[in-house]
């Protein structure tokens, strides 16, 4: 049992460290995760099978995981709504574009006057 939670914890951190998308991602953290859980109910209840709770706790949290990580990732990429700048916002002017746009201090990400995205 103490392998099995030193491994899922390895594999826990190891998932966190990659650099791939939210849905590989989640869908790493949600299988280790889900198969420490699995694991310590699966033993503590019912024929005491850490093995098999492992199992459907690693299918489950993979899952769930990755569900999450899509959702991340959809967000991520969808087109921004347009915006309007804050009262009092300064505006820059764009020589080249001959436009102005602002700043949206929450992200750093640039948006031309009429609202719509300059930069990320």
């Amino acid at each position: 049992m103490k392998k099995l939670i030193l491994a899922s914890s390895a594999a826990l951190v190891l998932a966190a460290c990659t650099t791939t998308g939210n849905t590989e991602r989640g869908a790493a953290i949600g299988a280790a995760g889900g198969a420490a859980a699995g694991a310590i109910i699966g033993n503590n209840t019912g024929s005491g099978d850490a093995k098999t709770g492992a199992i459907i706790g690693g299918v489950v949290g993979a899952v769930g995981g990755g569900m999450v990580g899509r959702e991340k990732d959809k967000q991520m990429n969808e087109p921004t709504q347009l915006k309007k700048p804050a009262s009092g916002q300064t505006l820059y002017y764009d020589e080249q574009a001959g436009r102005y746009y602002f700043v949206e201090e929450a992200t750093g990400r640039t948006y031309w006057k009429n609202g719509t995205l300059r930069s990320q």
